[in-house]
């Protein structure tokens, strides 16, 4: 028989840690809590396969699950001595989510189940308390109606505004057990309104409702968006767990809270988070009150009046700091954690790995090597490459002149400016525009996940350092600033005022969220400092990587930022790029415009001084570093001019007329220039362009030998090569070239010629290229279009469509398609490795600055990598942890 349902509480537990795959992330983590002797209250997990089984069968359930769900239901009520539906002593519990990976908000709860008009009486008179059990009865009407009934959770809110206005309350705590029970008839009203049955009264019915409500949030339009964010698959499913529920909102000595371990946004080993003195656990993370903090400190820090955790319960504190480092020392990790005080005794709701900021990551990890908790290659490995982009992008000039409007507590740090929007729609479509937008809401819901991703920058007016937009914000590495009270939001009227002054959509706001400000008008920036923790993370993995990490770029620029971020050389300088600028355009369109080769020859001359330049600061910044140089790729009409007064320009210099100039730009316009006469086929045609661009690089070579005494060693790339008889006809060429220019300058010139392997011919053929070439490096973006048959600029247009289909994973364009683009280049390496055996392997495709990319790529295995200057510490990272992943396989 299959278990399904897996118990745990009372110091005993049938599952572990390890099981996540098969209890989520909390039931595993409820269940290992309970092993090691925490107080955790009661409960059973649902496995994931019954979530599986769910979506395969129609949402109908394994014919044993509700046997074994009864068996287990026994336990928890002999445990908490309760009865699950009894009128005078009720069990209540909990129904929450927990996939493997956590998933914050994105999925459904269900608290306080089992009330109805009856067990709330007895639940008034066990607790000899009738404002809570109402209070508790309120919640759950309001959670159950909008979770699984639908009935959207703003009508319960308008309620419960105008009864408090009514009798002129501020706070829900100022609720009594009579105002409480107004608004609940008024609640079930609204349900029998809008859903045309009345509220169910059965805990049994109320139970199997909340479990197909939970299993059902796995597919709702926020978890499959957060799914997609994050790549997780969608056939992992989730599974459900039931818990006896305890009670933060039963007085004075009740409180519930979420905290971590150590602070989350800075890695600093001190305890951090936040809670609320009767409440109930979603009061916190919804920002629908002012959370207090834990600590002295953390109440000093943010310039707290509200009493710390720390003196108003001074044992029960005392306790949970205990927790927390027993957890620490267990799971070896900073955690995540949820606790509620009942009476004065603490229950543990919770456990998980804490999300983090990158700095805070790189602190923690380094930390905890230095605490002996972990070894270096964990530290490597317990890093998110894609989260170094936190940290390799500008902050705040702090000499820069600021506009301070509001402040309120620093979420998620970093810098971000853009226009104000009030609607994550809004974000989105802007951002798909090009804008960079600063998403301000009164508070973030799980339902704003796709405008929390496209925006820059999150401001929220309510809610503290753990609330939805705060947690999800420091996972996505967005700036946040959360709780900016001073600021209001007329989200109808599209307004954010403070004071006098009232801000609209579209007006530019800054926003610090190392610093919690908030700031009008655009700020300048400057960019960071990669030293301490990061330096000595990056020294780790360079210690463990195989692959040596190039860099993409052209200009002397790119390569000063890309040699500071640690790159081992250029991987792919684009020659085109080096011919658009204005002083060049114009001699670039002379020669393509020629009637013959001594024409053309004529106005490269004129193009290879300023080529000849660029490569002499290229080589000088790579001091020594390894240069592949691609020569010239895209077809020649990309040169050409379409503005009349390009055209003139070009006339005037080549001596032709106007319509001379248009004919032969119209002349050179192909029906599909992608596999048009590009790359090595203009070498063919044209060969004095390759010349001449050959000459430009070894005299580079040579000025540069004689001025500085190193040795530069170029690698000369020819573009597109698909047939083996296309190289040795430009190879000859270039060592020709070559020989002449050593012969002129008297110097010994060191070199490489190779090819870009982006056709899958080439790959098939790698073997017989491989004869000249010394060195292959795969241009997986347009492997990726030749392999698929995709224009990368018109996919995008209907691979969305592919992805919520589950025809694909992600955008091939992204990450590598391992099965087809993949294969292709492991045929490519492993022929051209037999035919020389000491050929040099790279990539230089965009998959180069991707990490699951190039966790592929070791398996070729290759010998570099190459990506954008950003990137190069994110692939550094990558390719250390693909080594080590490859290591232990």
């Amino acid at each position: 028989m299959t278990k399904w349902v897996y118990s745990f509480g009372g110091g005993t537990a049938d599952g572990r840690a390890e099981m996540k795959e098969l209890l989520g992330g909390k039931g595993a983590n409820l269940a290992e809590m309970s092993s090691i002797g925490l107080p955790v209250p009661p409960g059973f997990t649902i496995t994931t396969e019954v979530c599986t089984y769910f979506y395969d069968n129609e949402r109908r359930y394994p014919d044993d699950l509700g046997e074994q769900m009864n068996a287990a239901l026994t336990k928890i009520e002999e445990e908490v001595g309760a009865k699950f539906g009894d009128p005078e002593n009720p069990l209540l519990i909990s129904v929450r989510s927990g996939a493997r990976a956590s998933m914050p908000g994105m999925m459904d709860t269900v608290l306080n189940l089992g009330l109805n008009d009856e067990t709330v009486e007895g639940l008034a008179k066990r607790a000899d308390d009738r404002r809570f059990a109402y209070d508790s009865y309120r919640r759950f009407i309001q959670m159950f109606g909008d979770v699984v009934l639908g009935v959207d959770h703003h009508h319960f809110e308008e309620i419960l505004e105008l009864a408090k206005e009514d009798r002129g309350y501020m706070l829900d705590t100022e609720m009594t057990a009579e105002d409480w029970a107004g608004v609940i008839e008024q609640f079930k009203a609204k349900v029998v309104a809008e859903t045309g049955e009345p509220f169910p009264q059965s805990p049994k019915d109320q139970a199997w409702a909340s479990i197909g409500a939970v299993f059902g949030s796995w597919m709702n339009q926020r978890a499959i968006t957060y799914r997609r964010l994050h790549g997780i698959p969608a056939e992992w499913g989730t599974a459900v767990n039931l818990q006896a529920m305890v009670f933060g909102n039963m007085g004075e000595d009740c409180a519930t809270g979420v905290a971590f371990t150590r602070n989350p946004s800075t890695g600093e080993n001190a305890f951090y988070g936040e809670y609320l003195v009767n409440a109930q656990g979603e009061d916190v993370v919804a920002g629908i009150r002012t959370p207090q903090n834990l600590t002295l400190r953390g109440k000093e820090m943010n310039n707290s009046k509200l009493p710390a955790m720390e003196e108003v319960m001074p044992e029960v504190f005392g306790q949970l700091d205990g927790v927390r480092h027993v957890l620490e020392k267990h799971y070896k990790d900073m955690q995540d954690i949820e606790f509620t005080v009942q009476s004065g005794t603490l229950y543990m709701l919770q456990t998980r790995s804490g999300k983090r900021t990158a700095p805070a990551a790189l602190k923690i990890a380094a930390d905890m090597v230095g605490e002996g908790l972990i070894d270096e290659a964990e530290a490597i490995r317990r890093i998110d490459p894609n989260a170094l982009d936190q940290l390799l992008h500008p902050t705040l000039d702090p000499k820069a002149e600021r506009k301070v409007i509001a402040r309120g507590l620093p979420a998620s740090p970093g810098a971000a400016s853009g226009k104000v929007v009030f609607t994550a729609d809004e974000a989105e479509a802007l951002a798909a525009d090009g804008e960079k937008v600063v998403l301000c809401r009164t508070e973030t819901s799980p339902e704003d996940i796709h405008g929390m991703h496209a925006a820059v920058g999150i401001i929220t007016t309510r809610g503290g350092m753990t609330s939805h937009a705060a947690v999800v914000a420091r996972g996505m590495g967005r700036a946040c600033v959360a709780g900016a009270g001073e600021l209001r939001i007329d989200h109808k009227s599209g307004v954010m005022r403070v004071r006098d002054l009232e801000l609209h959509a579209g007006d530019l706001v800054t926003l610090d969220g190392s610093t919690g400000e908030v700031m009008a008008g655009a700020v300048d920036t400057i960019q960071p400092e990669l030293s301490g923790d990061f330096a000595t993370i990056m020294d780790w993995a360079d210690k463990h990587r195989t692959m040596a990490v190039r860099v993409n770029c052209d200009t002397p620029q790119e390569a000063k930022i890309a040699v500071q971020f640690g790159c081992e050389g250029i991987g792919l300088c684009r020659t085109e790029h080096m011919f658009f600028d204005s002083e060049r355009i114009v001699a670039m369109r002379e020669m393509i415009l020629a009637d013959s080769g001594e024409q053309r020859r004529r106005a490269l001359e004129k193009l290879l001084p300023f080529q000849r330049d660029d490569f002499i600061a290229l080589f000088k910044e790579m001091a020594g570093r390894p240069v592949t140089i691609r020569l010239l790729d895209p077809p020649l009409h990309e040169f050409l001019p379409h503005e009349d007064g390009a055209v003139a320009e070009v006339a005037k210099a080549s001596g032709l007329s106007e319509e001379q100039v248009r004919a032969r730009s119209l002349k050179l316009v192909e029906t599909n220039p992608m596999l048009g006469h590009r790359g090595c086929r203009l070498g063919i045609t044209y060969p004095e362009i390759y010349e001449m661009q050959a000459r430009a690089i070894f005299e580079a070579v040579a000025a540069v030998e004689k001025e500085t005494g190193e040795t530069v060693e170029p690698e000369v790339m020819i573009p597109l090569i698909s047939m083996e008889q296309e190289f040795p006809v430009l190879r000859a060429l270039i060592d020709k070239v070559a020989e002449a220019v050593r012969k002129a300058e008297g110097v010994e010139i060191r070199y490489l010629v190779g090819t870009m392997i982006e056709l899958p011919r080439a790959c098939l053929r790698a073997g017989q290229i491989a004869e000249g070439a010394e060195f292959f490096s795969f241009g997986t973006n347009d492997l990726t279009q030749t392999a698929f048959g995709l224009s990368r600029d018109d996919a995008g247009n209907f691979l969305g469509a592919y992805e919520q289909h589950g025809l694909i994973e992600q955008d091939p364009f992204i990450s590598l398609d391992p099965e087809g683009v993949g294969e292709l280049m492991k045929i490519g390496a492993e022929r051209g490795r037999k035919t020389r055996s000491d050929i040099k392997l790279g990539i230089c495709g965009e998959h180069g600055g991707d990490p699951a990319s190039i966790a592929f790529c070791q398996t070729v295995p290759l010998d570099y990598v190459s990506c954008s200057p950003y990137r190069v510490p994110i692939a550094r990272l990558a390719a250390a942890q693909a080594a080590l992943a490859r290591k232990n396989a």
